[in-house]
Protein backbone atom coordinates (compact mmCIF):
# COMPACT_ATOMS: atom_id res chain seq x y z
CA UNK A 1 0.00 0.00 0.00
CA UNK A 2 1.18 3.57 -0.85
CA UNK A 3 0.65 6.69 0.56
CA UNK A 4 -2.54 8.98 0.89
CA UNK A 5 -2.99 11.10 -2.57
CA UNK A 6 -3.84 14.24 -0.18
CA UNK A 7 -0.60 16.58 -1.09
CA UNK A 8 -0.72 18.67 1.70
CA UNK A 9 -0.53 15.42 4.21
CA UNK A 10 2.45 14.50 2.37
CA UNK A 11 4.13 17.77 2.78
CA UNK A 12 3.58 18.04 6.17
CA UNK A 13 4.87 14.02 7.16
CA UNK A 14 7.83 14.78 4.58
CA UNK A 15 8.62 17.77 6.79
CA UNK A 16 8.70 16.87 9.95
CA UNK A 17 10.97 14.02 8.83
CA UNK A 18 13.20 16.68 7.33
CA UNK A 19 13.00 18.00 10.86
CA UNK A 20 13.85 14.99 12.73
CA UNK A 21 10.50 14.62 14.38
CA UNK A 22 10.83 10.67 14.79
CA UNK A 23 8.21 10.25 17.53
CA UNK A 24 4.08 10.60 16.87
CA UNK A 25 1.41 9.98 18.79
CA UNK A 26 -1.84 8.62 16.76
CA UNK A 27 -5.46 9.03 17.60
CA UNK A 28 -8.19 6.73 15.96
CA UNK A 29 -10.54 8.55 13.88
CA UNK A 30 -11.50 8.71 10.20
CA UNK A 31 -10.96 12.06 9.34
CA UNK A 32 -7.62 11.56 10.27
CA UNK A 33 -7.05 8.30 8.31
CA UNK A 34 -4.55 9.97 5.69
CA UNK A 35 -2.56 10.89 8.04
CA UNK A 36 -2.39 8.35 10.40
CA UNK A 37 -1.27 6.09 7.33
CA UNK A 38 1.66 8.29 6.11
CA UNK A 39 3.07 8.08 9.53
CA UNK A 40 2.70 3.92 9.98
CA UNK A 41 3.47 3.73 6.32
CA UNK A 42 6.82 5.81 6.25
CA UNK A 43 8.51 3.58 8.58
CA UNK A 44 11.10 6.55 9.75
CA UNK A 45 8.35 7.31 12.66
CA UNK A 46 7.76 5.62 15.72
CA UNK A 47 4.01 5.59 16.24
CA UNK A 48 2.45 5.00 19.35
CA UNK A 49 -1.11 4.31 19.43
CA UNK A 50 -3.32 6.10 22.29
CA UNK A 51 -7.64 6.28 22.59
CA UNK A 52 -7.77 9.40 24.48
CA UNK A 53 -6.36 12.72 23.19
CA UNK A 54 -6.50 14.04 26.80
CA UNK A 55 -4.26 11.51 27.53
CA UNK A 56 -2.58 11.05 24.22
CA UNK A 57 -1.40 15.32 24.38
CA UNK A 58 0.40 14.33 28.05
CA UNK A 59 1.90 10.72 26.56
CA UNK A 60 3.58 12.74 24.68
CA UNK A 61 4.75 16.03 26.59
CA UNK A 62 6.45 12.32 28.45
CA UNK A 63 7.97 11.66 25.36
CA UNK A 64 9.28 15.12 24.27
CA UNK A 65 10.72 15.69 28.38
CA UNK A 66 12.56 11.99 27.99
CA UNK A 67 13.83 12.22 24.87
CA UNK A 68 14.75 16.32 24.80
CA UNK A 69 13.34 16.65 21.69
CA UNK A 70 9.81 17.52 19.57
CA UNK A 71 7.24 14.81 19.16
CA UNK A 72 3.94 15.22 17.06
CA UNK A 73 0.15 14.22 18.66
CA UNK A 74 -2.15 13.77 15.88
CA UNK A 75 -5.78 13.55 16.20
CA UNK A 76 -9.09 13.71 14.04
CA UNK A 77 -11.52 16.33 13.41
CA UNK A 78 -14.00 17.97 15.98
CA UNK A 79 -14.00 17.93 19.66
CA UNK A 80 -11.05 15.39 19.48
CA UNK A 81 -8.93 18.46 18.89
CA UNK A 82 -10.20 20.03 22.41
CA UNK A 83 -9.28 17.31 24.30
CA UNK A 84 -5.94 18.02 23.75
CA UNK A 85 -6.08 21.62 25.20
CA UNK A 86 -5.21 21.14 28.63
CA UNK A 87 -1.55 19.13 27.14
CA UNK A 88 -1.31 21.95 25.09
CA UNK A 89 -1.65 24.43 27.80
CA UNK A 90 0.90 22.51 30.15
CA UNK A 91 3.28 22.26 27.04
CA UNK A 92 2.83 26.11 26.30
CA UNK A 93 4.26 27.11 29.91
CA UNK A 94 6.50 23.91 30.73
CA UNK A 95 7.88 25.52 26.96
CA UNK A 96 7.61 21.65 25.11
CA UNK A 97 8.51 21.49 21.78
CA UNK A 98 5.05 19.62 21.14
CA UNK A 99 3.29 19.43 17.09
CA UNK A 100 -0.27 19.50 17.14
CA UNK A 101 -1.56 17.79 14.07
CA UNK A 102 -5.18 18.09 13.65
CA UNK A 103 -7.53 16.14 10.77
CA UNK A 104 -10.17 18.54 9.73
CA UNK A 105 -13.21 18.75 7.96
CA UNK A 106 -13.77 21.34 4.38
CA UNK A 107 -14.41 25.00 5.87
CA UNK A 108 -17.65 24.85 3.76
CA UNK A 109 -19.37 22.65 6.14
CA UNK A 110 -18.37 23.91 9.35
CA UNK A 111 -21.75 24.84 11.16
CA UNK A 112 -23.89 23.05 8.84
CA UNK A 113 -24.91 19.81 11.29
CA UNK A 114 -22.29 17.82 9.59
CA UNK A 115 -20.71 15.16 11.96
CA UNK A 116 -17.52 16.38 14.28
CA UNK A 117 -17.22 19.96 12.76
CA UNK A 118 -16.27 22.93 15.27
CA UNK A 119 -13.82 26.03 14.09
CA UNK A 120 -10.36 24.51 14.42
CA UNK A 121 -8.03 26.91 13.36
CA UNK A 122 -7.12 28.67 16.17
CA UNK A 123 -8.48 26.83 18.78
CA UNK A 124 -5.54 26.75 21.06
CA UNK A 125 -5.89 30.91 20.91
CA UNK A 126 -2.43 32.01 22.62
CA UNK A 127 -1.54 28.95 24.39
CA UNK A 128 0.87 27.78 21.27
CA UNK A 129 4.10 29.42 19.64
CA UNK A 130 2.35 29.51 16.40
CA UNK A 131 -1.10 27.84 14.33
CA UNK A 132 -1.46 27.28 10.40
CA UNK A 133 -4.34 26.22 8.69
CA UNK A 134 -2.81 24.31 5.89
CA UNK A 135 -4.91 24.90 2.26
CA UNK A 136 -6.22 21.45 0.39
CA UNK A 137 -3.79 21.51 -2.61
CA UNK A 138 -5.69 21.92 -5.96
CA UNK A 139 -2.32 23.86 -7.40
CA UNK A 140 1.27 24.39 -7.47
CA UNK A 141 1.21 27.51 -5.65
CA UNK A 142 -1.11 25.86 -2.85
CA UNK A 143 1.90 23.20 -2.49
CA UNK A 144 4.07 25.91 -1.95
CA UNK A 145 1.64 27.54 0.22
CA UNK A 146 1.63 24.30 2.87
CA UNK A 147 5.31 24.05 2.42
CA UNK A 148 5.86 27.47 3.25
CA UNK A 149 3.51 27.55 6.45
CA UNK A 150 4.11 24.29 7.71
CA UNK A 151 8.26 25.20 7.85
CA UNK A 152 7.07 28.85 9.61
CA UNK A 153 5.46 26.56 12.12
CA UNK A 154 8.29 23.90 12.72
CA UNK A 155 10.45 26.78 13.13
CA UNK A 156 8.80 28.32 16.37
CA UNK A 157 9.14 24.85 18.45
CA UNK A 158 12.63 26.14 19.39
CA UNK A 159 12.61 29.72 18.61
CA UNK A 160 13.37 31.99 22.01
CA UNK A 161 12.88 29.21 24.04
CA UNK A 162 10.47 25.75 23.40
CA UNK A 163 6.78 25.42 22.99
CA UNK A 164 3.76 23.70 21.24
CA UNK A 165 2.73 24.74 17.75
CA UNK A 166 -0.58 23.80 15.79
CA UNK A 167 -0.80 22.63 12.50
CA UNK A 168 -4.66 21.78 11.26
CA UNK A 169 -5.35 19.99 7.96
CA UNK A 170 -8.76 20.10 6.26
CA UNK A 171 -9.33 16.91 4.24
CA UNK A 172 -12.05 16.66 1.80
CA UNK A 173 -13.50 12.87 0.87
CA UNK A 174 -12.57 10.55 -0.85
CA UNK A 175 -9.82 9.68 2.09
CA UNK A 176 -8.66 6.35 1.48
CA UNK A 177 -6.51 6.48 -1.76
CA UNK A 178 -3.10 5.26 -0.93
CA UNK A 179 -1.87 5.59 -4.78
CA UNK A 180 1.22 7.73 -4.21
CA UNK A 181 4.47 5.68 -4.26
CA UNK A 182 6.98 7.59 -1.86
CA UNK A 183 7.10 10.69 0.00
CA UNK A 184 8.06 14.11 -1.74
CA UNK A 185 11.09 15.52 -1.70
CA UNK A 186 10.71 18.60 0.51
CA UNK A 187 12.37 22.22 1.23
CA UNK A 188 13.27 22.34 4.43
CA UNK A 189 13.96 25.97 5.47
CA UNK A 190 16.39 26.16 7.67
CA UNK A 191 17.08 29.63 10.30
CA UNK A 192 20.81 30.41 11.64
CA UNK A 193 21.11 33.22 14.50
CA UNK A 194 24.57 35.12 14.29
CA UNK A 195 25.83 35.03 17.31
CA UNK A 196 29.48 35.45 19.50
CA UNK A 197 30.37 32.05 19.19
CA UNK A 198 30.17 32.13 15.15
CA UNK A 199 29.57 28.65 14.42
CA UNK A 200 25.90 29.88 12.34
CA UNK A 201 28.89 32.03 9.97
CA UNK A 202 31.03 29.46 9.68
CA UNK A 203 27.76 27.31 8.36
CA UNK A 204 26.81 30.48 6.29
CA UNK A 205 29.95 30.56 4.65
CA UNK A 206 30.48 26.47 4.18
CA UNK A 207 26.96 27.36 1.96
CA UNK A 208 27.88 30.07 -0.22
CA UNK A 209 31.23 28.35 -1.23
CA UNK A 210 28.43 26.05 -3.28
CA UNK A 211 27.00 29.06 -5.09
CA UNK A 212 29.05 31.68 -8.13
CA UNK A 213 26.42 33.96 -8.54
CA UNK A 214 25.55 35.61 -5.73
CA UNK A 215 23.34 38.71 -5.91
CA UNK A 216 22.07 41.06 -2.96
CA UNK A 217 18.47 42.97 -2.71
CA UNK A 218 18.36 45.49 -0.17
CA UNK A 219 14.38 46.73 0.37
CA UNK A 220 13.58 49.47 2.24
CA UNK A 221 16.07 51.09 4.60
CA UNK A 222 17.14 53.46 6.73
CA UNK A 223 19.97 56.16 6.03
CA UNK A 224 21.90 54.38 8.69
CA UNK A 225 21.70 51.34 7.65
CA UNK A 226 21.72 52.05 3.81
CA UNK A 227 25.40 53.25 4.46
CA UNK A 228 26.51 49.92 6.34
CA UNK A 229 25.40 47.69 3.27
CA UNK A 230 26.62 50.31 0.60
CA UNK A 231 29.84 50.05 2.60
CA UNK A 232 29.83 46.70 2.93
CA UNK A 233 28.81 45.30 -0.41
CA UNK A 234 30.42 48.16 -2.53
CA UNK A 235 33.71 46.84 -4.75
CA UNK A 236 33.04 43.34 -3.73
CA UNK A 237 32.22 41.14 -6.82
CA UNK A 238 28.72 41.19 -5.74
CA UNK A 239 25.71 42.88 -7.19
CA UNK A 240 23.45 44.36 -5.05
CA UNK A 241 20.30 46.05 -6.30
CA UNK A 242 18.67 48.97 -4.33
CA UNK A 243 15.29 51.09 -4.87
CA UNK A 244 14.74 54.69 -4.08
CA UNK A 245 13.74 53.63 -0.88
CA UNK A 246 16.84 52.03 -0.28
CA UNK A 247 18.12 55.21 0.77
CA UNK A 248 22.15 54.50 -0.87
CA UNK A 249 23.94 57.43 -2.38
CA UNK A 250 24.43 57.83 -5.71
CA UNK A 251 28.06 56.99 -5.34
CA UNK A 252 27.36 53.61 -3.70
CA UNK A 253 27.98 51.12 -6.19
CA UNK A 254 24.17 49.42 -6.01
CA UNK A 255 23.20 48.83 -9.44
CA UNK A 256 20.05 51.35 -9.83
CA UNK A 257 17.56 50.71 -12.79
CA UNK A 258 17.42 46.72 -12.53
CA UNK A 259 13.90 47.30 -13.09
CA UNK A 260 14.13 49.00 -15.96
CA UNK A 261 17.20 46.45 -17.48
CA UNK A 262 14.27 43.30 -16.71
CA UNK A 263 12.14 45.04 -19.09
CA UNK A 264 14.82 45.94 -22.22
CA UNK A 265 16.79 42.59 -21.75
CA UNK A 266 16.53 40.25 -24.19
CA UNK A 267 16.27 36.50 -23.14
CA UNK A 268 20.46 35.93 -23.51
CA UNK A 269 21.13 39.18 -20.99
CA UNK A 270 18.32 37.56 -18.56
CA UNK A 271 19.52 34.62 -18.83
CA UNK A 272 23.45 35.59 -17.85
CA UNK A 273 21.75 38.10 -15.34
CA UNK A 274 20.41 35.13 -13.03
CA UNK A 275 21.53 33.95 -9.56
CA UNK A 276 22.20 30.92 -7.68
CA UNK A 277 21.55 32.82 -4.41
CA UNK A 278 19.46 35.79 -3.65
CA UNK A 279 20.25 37.44 -0.08
CA UNK A 280 17.58 39.53 0.90
CA UNK A 281 17.66 42.67 3.93
CA UNK A 282 15.80 45.37 4.62
CA UNK A 283 12.17 46.23 4.28
CA UNK A 284 9.50 45.54 1.61
CA UNK A 285 11.03 45.85 -2.42
CA UNK A 286 8.73 47.18 -4.65
CA UNK A 287 9.59 45.94 -8.09
CA UNK A 288 6.99 43.63 -9.27
CA UNK A 289 8.86 43.27 -11.89
CA UNK A 290 12.11 41.99 -9.99
CA UNK A 291 9.83 39.77 -7.80
CA UNK A 292 8.85 37.79 -11.23
CA UNK A 293 12.45 36.96 -12.36
CA UNK A 294 13.24 35.66 -9.44
CA UNK A 295 10.70 33.55 -9.20
CA UNK A 296 10.97 31.63 -12.77
CA UNK A 297 14.91 31.70 -11.74
CA UNK A 298 15.49 28.17 -11.46
CA UNK A 299 17.47 26.63 -9.39
CA UNK A 300 17.37 29.50 -6.98
CA UNK A 301 18.93 29.38 -3.21
CA UNK A 302 17.02 32.44 -1.02
CA UNK A 303 18.51 33.80 2.35
CA UNK A 304 16.61 35.96 3.99
CA UNK A 305 18.09 38.41 6.87
CA UNK A 306 15.35 39.25 9.33
CA UNK A 307 16.23 40.76 12.66
CA UNK A 308 12.83 39.04 14.01
CA UNK A 309 14.31 35.53 12.58
CA UNK A 310 10.63 35.28 10.60
CA UNK A 311 10.66 33.93 6.76
CA UNK A 312 9.87 35.72 3.95
CA UNK A 313 9.42 33.76 0.84
CA UNK A 314 9.27 36.39 -1.58
CA UNK A 315 10.46 34.16 -4.47
CA UNK A 316 8.75 31.01 -3.29
CA UNK A 317 12.25 29.70 -2.87
CA UNK A 318 13.72 30.39 0.67
CA UNK A 319 16.24 27.70 1.98
CA UNK A 320 17.56 29.95 5.04
CA UNK A 321 16.42 33.01 7.77
CA UNK A 322 19.28 34.36 8.95
CA UNK A 323 18.42 36.22 12.29
CA UNK A 324 19.81 39.16 12.78
CA UNK A 325 19.96 42.70 12.15
CA UNK A 326 21.47 44.55 8.52
CA UNK A 327 24.25 45.10 10.66
CA UNK A 328 25.51 42.72 12.08
CA UNK A 329 24.74 40.67 9.07
CA UNK A 330 26.84 43.47 6.59
CA UNK A 331 29.97 42.53 9.50
CA UNK A 332 29.46 38.72 9.52
CA UNK A 333 29.74 39.15 5.42
CA UNK A 334 32.54 40.60 5.03
CA UNK A 335 33.97 37.43 7.31
CA UNK A 336 32.74 34.82 5.38
CA UNK A 337 31.92 36.02 1.79
CA UNK A 338 33.67 32.96 -0.52
CA UNK A 339 35.99 32.86 -2.79
CA UNK A 340 33.76 31.12 -5.06
CA UNK A 341 31.61 33.87 -5.82
CA UNK A 342 32.25 35.03 -9.49
CA UNK A 343 33.70 38.43 -10.56
CA UNK A 344 32.28 38.67 -13.73
CA UNK A 345 28.69 38.22 -12.71
CA UNK A 346 28.72 42.05 -11.11
CA UNK A 347 30.39 43.23 -14.42
CA UNK A 348 27.55 41.45 -16.40
CA UNK A 349 24.57 43.62 -14.55
CA UNK A 350 26.84 46.83 -14.60
CA UNK A 351 26.84 46.16 -18.54
CA UNK A 352 23.59 45.57 -18.57
CA UNK A 353 22.44 48.78 -16.73
CA UNK A 354 25.32 50.47 -18.95
CA UNK A 355 23.04 49.98 -22.27
CA UNK A 356 20.26 52.04 -21.28
CA UNK A 357 19.02 54.84 -22.43
CA UNK A 358 16.78 57.15 -21.09
CA UNK A 359 13.90 58.33 -23.42
CA UNK A 360 12.30 61.64 -24.26
CA UNK A 361 8.72 62.40 -22.37
CA UNK A 362 5.75 64.42 -22.67
CA UNK A 363 3.86 66.59 -20.25
CA UNK A 364 2.86 63.83 -17.77
CA UNK A 365 2.96 63.01 -14.75
CA UNK A 366 6.28 61.20 -15.61
CA UNK A 367 7.58 64.34 -16.75
CA UNK A 368 6.40 65.91 -13.75
CA UNK A 369 8.20 63.31 -11.38
CA UNK A 370 11.08 63.71 -13.03
CA UNK A 371 11.56 67.86 -13.20
CA UNK A 372 10.67 68.04 -9.50
CA UNK A 373 13.33 65.15 -8.43
CA UNK A 374 16.06 66.75 -10.78
CA UNK A 375 14.89 70.20 -8.82
CA UNK A 376 15.40 68.81 -5.52
CA UNK A 377 17.34 70.96 -2.90
CA UNK A 378 20.13 68.78 -1.29
CA UNK A 379 19.77 67.25 1.76
CA UNK A 380 16.20 66.78 1.61
CA UNK A 381 13.63 64.72 3.13
CA UNK A 382 11.86 63.11 0.22
CA UNK A 383 8.06 61.53 0.84
CA UNK A 384 6.68 59.49 -1.60
CA UNK A 385 3.24 58.52 -1.95
CA UNK A 386 1.90 54.85 -2.42
CA UNK A 387 0.96 53.36 -5.60
CA UNK A 388 2.01 55.09 -8.68
CA UNK A 389 4.57 57.83 -7.38
CA UNK A 390 6.68 55.14 -5.23
CA UNK A 391 6.88 53.64 -9.45
CA UNK A 392 7.52 56.92 -10.94
CA UNK A 393 10.13 58.23 -8.38
CA UNK A 394 12.15 54.69 -9.17
CA UNK A 395 13.17 55.95 -12.60
CA UNK A 396 15.19 58.79 -12.06
CA UNK A 397 18.45 60.07 -9.83
CA UNK A 398 18.11 61.80 -6.43
CA UNK A 399 20.28 64.31 -5.48
CA UNK A 400 23.18 63.79 -3.27
CA UNK A 401 22.01 63.58 0.73
CA UNK A 402 18.48 62.71 -0.27
CA UNK A 403 16.61 60.91 2.40
CA UNK A 404 13.58 58.96 1.29
CA UNK A 405 10.41 58.15 3.59
CA UNK A 406 7.09 55.93 2.31
CA UNK A 407 4.69 53.85 3.95
CA UNK A 408 5.72 51.18 2.09
CA UNK A 409 4.95 48.34 5.17
CA UNK A 410 1.06 47.98 4.22
CA UNK A 411 1.80 50.03 0.91
CA UNK A 412 -1.50 51.33 1.29
CA UNK A 413 -2.84 54.89 0.14
CA UNK A 414 -3.57 56.16 3.83
CA UNK A 415 -1.34 58.07 5.74
CA UNK A 416 0.99 59.41 3.35
CA UNK A 417 0.05 63.02 4.25
CA UNK A 418 -0.18 62.71 7.93
CA UNK A 419 3.20 60.99 7.88
CA UNK A 420 5.50 63.70 6.07
CA UNK A 421 3.65 66.26 8.14
CA UNK A 422 4.54 64.21 11.11
CA UNK A 423 8.40 64.16 9.86
CA UNK A 424 8.27 67.39 9.08
CA UNK A 425 6.89 68.66 12.43
CA UNK A 426 10.36 66.85 14.00
CA UNK A 427 13.10 67.67 11.54
CA UNK A 428 14.58 71.11 9.98
CA UNK A 429 15.54 70.27 7.11
CA UNK A 430 13.13 70.75 3.95
CA UNK A 431 10.66 68.20 3.82
CA UNK A 432 9.25 67.18 0.13
CA UNK A 433 6.08 64.80 -0.10
CA UNK A 434 4.89 63.64 -3.62
CA UNK A 435 1.69 61.75 -3.50
CA UNK A 436 -1.06 61.39 -6.05
CA UNK A 437 -4.74 62.64 -5.58
CA UNK A 438 -6.74 59.60 -4.13
CA UNK A 439 -3.81 59.62 -1.63
CA UNK A 440 -3.42 62.91 -0.81
CA UNK A 441 -7.64 63.31 -0.66
CA UNK A 442 -8.04 60.35 1.51
CA UNK A 443 -5.58 61.72 4.04
CA UNK A 444 -6.51 65.57 3.56
CA UNK A 445 -7.04 65.79 7.49
CA UNK A 446 -3.58 65.54 7.79
CA UNK A 447 -3.01 69.21 6.97
CA UNK A 448 -5.86 69.43 9.74
CA UNK A 449 -3.40 70.29 13.02
CA UNK A 450 -1.39 72.82 14.35
CA UNK A 451 2.43 71.19 14.09
CA UNK A 452 2.53 72.18 10.07
CA UNK A 453 5.66 74.16 9.53
CA UNK A 454 7.10 75.80 6.79
CA UNK A 455 9.66 73.32 5.75
CA UNK A 456 7.11 71.30 4.53
CA UNK A 457 6.37 71.49 0.33
CA UNK A 458 3.70 69.05 -0.47
CA UNK A 459 2.95 67.81 -4.35
CA UNK A 460 -0.29 66.99 -5.81
CA UNK A 461 -0.23 64.77 -9.19
CA UNK A 462 -3.74 65.65 -9.85
CA UNK A 463 -4.71 63.13 -12.94
CA UNK A 464 -8.65 63.20 -11.88
CA UNK A 465 -8.47 59.46 -9.83
CA UNK A 466 -6.02 56.24 -10.04
CA UNK A 467 -4.46 56.89 -13.30
CA UNK A 468 -2.30 53.45 -12.50
CA UNK A 469 -5.36 51.44 -13.04
CA UNK A 470 -5.20 52.35 -16.53
CA UNK A 471 -2.08 50.48 -16.87
CA UNK A 472 -3.29 46.93 -15.27
CA UNK A 473 -3.19 44.10 -18.09
CA UNK A 474 -6.35 42.70 -18.84
CA UNK A 475 -8.72 45.10 -16.92
CA UNK A 476 -11.50 46.48 -19.39
CA UNK A 477 -11.72 49.57 -18.38
CA UNK A 478 -14.86 50.46 -20.75
CA UNK A 479 -18.45 52.03 -19.65
CA UNK A 480 -19.10 52.36 -15.56
CA UNK A 481 -15.84 50.22 -14.91
CA UNK A 482 -13.46 53.01 -15.46
CA UNK A 483 -14.92 55.45 -13.18
CA UNK A 484 -15.60 53.07 -10.50
CA UNK A 485 -12.35 51.12 -10.40
CA UNK A 486 -9.91 54.65 -11.18
CA UNK A 487 -12.46 56.57 -8.60
CA UNK A 488 -12.09 59.57 -11.55
CA UNK A 489 -12.94 63.18 -9.33
CA UNK A 490 -13.09 66.68 -10.24
CA UNK A 491 -11.75 67.97 -7.30
CA UNK A 492 -8.45 70.11 -6.61
CA UNK A 493 -6.50 70.91 -3.28
CA UNK A 494 -6.60 74.18 -3.81
CA UNK A 495 -9.48 75.57 -1.47
CA UNK A 496 -8.20 73.34 1.80
CA UNK A 497 -4.70 73.97 1.28
CA UNK A 498 -5.56 77.69 1.67
CA UNK A 499 -7.57 77.37 4.07
CA UNK A 500 -4.71 75.35 5.95
CA UNK A 501 -2.47 78.23 5.59
CA UNK A 502 -0.60 76.55 2.10
CA UNK A 503 0.61 78.79 -0.21
CA UNK A 504 -0.92 77.20 -3.26
CA UNK A 505 0.64 76.68 -6.76
CA UNK A 506 -0.62 75.08 -10.03
CA UNK A 507 0.75 73.59 -13.10
CA UNK A 508 -0.94 72.51 -16.09
CA UNK A 509 1.66 72.22 -19.13
CA UNK A 510 5.75 72.48 -19.01
CA UNK A 511 6.07 76.10 -18.77
CA UNK A 512 3.88 76.50 -15.75
CA UNK A 513 5.58 73.65 -14.21
CA UNK A 514 9.31 74.73 -14.71
CA UNK A 515 7.66 78.32 -13.26
CA UNK A 516 6.65 76.46 -10.52
CA UNK A 517 9.75 75.01 -9.10
CA UNK A 518 11.60 78.13 -7.68
CA UNK A 519 8.70 78.85 -5.68
CA UNK A 520 8.13 75.09 -4.26
CA UNK A 521 11.81 75.10 -3.21
CA UNK A 522 12.28 78.50 -1.63
CA UNK A 523 14.36 77.94 0.99
CA UNK A 524 12.94 81.56 2.43
CA UNK A 525 9.27 80.59 2.29
CA UNK A 526 7.33 81.95 5.51
CA UNK A 527 4.25 79.23 5.14
CA UNK A 528 4.24 75.49 3.76
CA UNK A 529 3.78 74.94 -0.06
CA UNK A 530 1.89 72.69 -2.10
CA UNK A 531 1.85 72.38 -5.98
CA UNK A 532 -1.03 70.84 -7.53
CA UNK A 533 0.05 69.61 -10.93
CA UNK A 534 -2.82 68.59 -13.34
CA UNK A 535 -2.31 65.82 -16.17
CA UNK A 536 -5.13 63.78 -18.48
CA UNK A 537 -5.24 59.88 -16.85
CA UNK A 538 -4.87 58.91 -20.18
CA UNK A 539 -2.04 60.63 -21.40
CA UNK A 540 -0.40 59.42 -18.07
CA UNK A 541 -1.03 55.85 -18.95
CA UNK A 542 0.80 56.57 -22.39
CA UNK A 543 3.58 58.20 -21.55
CA UNK A 544 4.66 55.39 -19.09
CA UNK A 545 3.93 52.90 -21.94
CA UNK A 546 6.42 55.02 -24.62
CA UNK A 547 9.17 55.56 -22.19
CA UNK A 548 9.15 51.79 -21.42
CA UNK A 549 8.91 51.06 -25.04
CA UNK A 550 11.67 53.56 -25.85
CA UNK A 551 13.88 51.99 -23.42
CA UNK A 552 13.06 48.42 -25.22
CA UNK A 553 13.88 50.28 -28.58
CA UNK A 554 16.84 51.81 -27.37
CA UNK A 555 18.63 48.48 -25.99
CA UNK A 556 21.68 48.55 -27.65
Amino acid sequence: MGYTDKKNVLQLVALLRAYGIRQVVLCPGSRDVPLVQAFSACGDFECYSVTDERSAGFFAIGLALQGRHPVAVCCTSGSALLNLHPAVAEAFYRQVPLVVVSADRPAAWIGQMDGQTLPQPGAFGGLVKKAVDLPEVRCGEDEWYVNRLVNEALLELDHHGFGPVHINVPLSEPLFRFETEKLPAVRRIVRHTLSANGLAEEILKQEMGTHTRCMVVAGQLSREEAVVVSSCFSGTGVPWLAEVLGNVAPDSGAVRRFDEVLYAADEGTLEALHPDLVITLGGHIVSKRLKQFLRRTRPLAHWHVAPDGQPADLFCAQTIVVEASVEDFCRAWIRMRAASLSEEYVCQWREACARLTRPGMVYSELYAVARILEALPVQSVLHLGNSSVVRLAELFPLPEGTEVQCNRGMNGIEGSVSAAVGYAAADDRLNVLLVGDLSFFYDMNGLWNGHVRPNLRIVVLNNGGGAIFHALPGLDMQGDTCHFVTASHGATARGWAESCGFTYLRATDTISLLAALDDLFDAEASCPVLLEVFTEAETDAAALRDYYHGIKGGWK
